[in-house]
This record gives C-alpha cells, sequence and structure tokens, in this order.
C-alpha cells in the first residue's frame, strides 16, 4: 500500500496525485510513467510521471477522468494498492543531455500532456538548457502547471481553442507564428494533436519527437493497446517507448486502433488478426 499525501482537483476534471514511493522515486527519470491501482480489484492504469523528489520519495502525478476507472481514483485518499513502476524508457533528452547545450528546443504540450512536458522542461533547466514551451488547451479553465512551467522557460506560449487566453487557435497555428528556427520539437498531447505537430515540423524539417502515451492501456506489452506502427516496423509504446520519431510514427493507423480496441469486439478482431504479435511477443497468448 503507497500512502496518498495529495489527491485533489487542480482543472477541468483534472487532478494531481502525489503518493509517498521511495523505491519508485528512486529509479525514476524525466519521460517514464508508472501503473497503478486504487484498490486490490480496481483496472490497472498507467499515469505519467509528473514530478518526483528523491530525497522524500514523493512521486507526484496528474490525471483526468475519463472513464469509471479514473473516476474511482478519485474516491482514494488514504492509500493507493498498487504502484508500479518506474516503466517505459526515459526521454531521449534527458539520455543525451550533453547534446543538447547550445540547442534551440521547443515542447509542444496538449492538455494534460503538460503533466510530462513538466518533468523534462525542468531537467534541461536544471542543467543549463533552455527550452520554450508551447500548451494548448480547449479554454483557460483546462490550464494547469501554468506558473511552474513560465518558471523554468525561456519562452511560454498559451494557445486556447477559443480565446479565452493566450493565442486564439490550435497550437499549430500558433507554432507558424513563432519567428524562430527551432533544432528539435518534442510533443506530447492528444495523438490527433501529435499528429498534426509532425505534419507541421516535417514541413519547416524540425525533428520531432512525440510521446505515444495515450494509446496504452496495460503498459506492459501484454494487452497489445499500444502496438503501432513506426517506418513501417511493429513497436509498442510501453516497452519500445513512449517516445518516437513523430515523422515516422503511422498517426492515421494508431487512431484506426485506438477507436477499434474501446470495445470488446474490436480487442477480440485485432486479436484474432494479429495472432500472437497482439500481445507484443509475449509468447503465452498463442491459443487466447
Amino acid at each position: 500500500m503507497y500512502k496518498i499525501l495529495k489527491n485533489e482537483l487542480i482543472g477541468q476534471n483534472i487532478y494531481e496525485l502525489d503518493v509517498l514511493a521511495p523505491l519508485v522515486v528512486d529509479k525514476c527519470l524525466p519521460g517514464q510513467f508508472v501503473i497503478v491501482m486504487a484498490y486490490n480489484t480496481s483496472e490497472r492504469i498507467p499515469l505519467t510521471i509528473y514530478d518526483y523528489d528523491k530525497e522524500t520519495g514523493i512521486l507526484k502525478m496528474i490525471y483526468q477522468t475519463v472513464g469509471a476507472s479514473t473516476l474511482e481514483l478519485t474516491e482514494v485518499k488514504k492509500e493507493l494498492f498498487s504502484v508500479v513502476g518506474p516503466l517505459g524508457n526515459p526521454s531521449d533528452l534527458v539520455t543525451n543531455i550533453d547534446e543538447c547545450s547550445g540547442k534551440s528546443l521547443l515542447f509542444v504540450a496538449g492538455g494534460v500532456g503538460i503533466a510530462p512536458v513538466y518533468p523534462q522542461v525542468k531537467y534541461l533547466h536544471e542543467h543549463g538548457v533552455d527550452v520554450d514551451c508551447l500548451y494548448g488547451v480547449k479554454s483557460a479553465s483546462y490550464l494547469i502547471l501554468e506558473d511552474e512551467i513560465e518558471s523554468i522557460c525561456n519562452n511560454f506560449y498559451i494557445a486556447t481553442d477559443d480565446g479565452s487566453k493566450g493565442y486564439h487557435g490550435l497550437v499549430t497555428d500558433c507554432l507558424k507564428t513563432l519567428d524562430k528556427k527551432y533544432d528539435k520539437c518534442v510533443a506530447i498531447g492528444p495523438v490527433i494533436m501529435m499528429k498534426y505537430v509532425s505534419m507541421l515540423t516535417e514541413e519547416l524539417d524540425i525533428p520531432t519527437t512525440v510521446s505515444m502515451n495515450p494509446i496504452m492501456v496495460d503498459g506492459t506489452g501484454m494487452c497489445g493497446a499500444c502496438r503501432l506502427l513506426v517506418d513501417g516496423k511493429v513497436k509498442f509504446a510501453c516497452v519500445d517507448g513512449p517516445e518516437f520519431d513523430g515523422h515516422k510514427v503511422d498517426f492515421d493507423a494508431a487512431i484506426k486502433r485506438m477507436n477499434i480496441y474501446k470495445t470488446f469486439e474490436g480487442r477480440k478482431y485485432l486479436e484474432k488478426q494479429e495472432g500472437i504479435t497482439h500481445h507484443g511477443n509475449c509468447g503465452n497468448c498463442g491459443d487466447k
């Protein structure tokens, strides 16, 4: 069991969940995620690590209520049944921090995608690397972590669909107005947003990394939900990623798969169609 220090609403249907998990925190690096269970009978929920403190052992996560399992999570106030992690691979920028010196970097976040952006920008800032951030949401009521992000960014831009704050329009439209040449872009948010950001940055000749954590379900490569095509090859977001080259990801296939996976019939269809590779080559599901 993991002691809950905070589980509070911080935005529209958006919660911050802080727990005491020193063993998990000890191994954390920006870009990774954990899997939590509210109770022993609950669904396993992959959550991006928003922040952590290696001295105190505090692990911070941010989640949005989108279904029964995340709604159940809001009701837990004292202890979480399980926290597994860290999982996935750390951010490429973090593992290659020496190569970032003198580079012009841009992070593009959509919605709660700002949560996994924060630890990466914080890490880069602590290592003397300046970055710009572009943060897009539906309206101002969905904005979170504004002060935290702005304090560690060189330039911080906000775009809202309804014009309630910052640039009135999509992040892709706002990006076109920035009079600056970037060496690298990292886009994290809804899959459709990452698709169009990647299309634009390819036109602008800006190498782009995307984080495909929105398509995860199981988080360990066993369920097959996060299977995607990258440069024509099958990859699994949870074990091979979550970061990939945005110019090589087949976003249309990923979006189609996400929609199919929402139904029981769709999941069985994918299992039948993909056979043993549906579960990440685990070797244990050929007769299921």
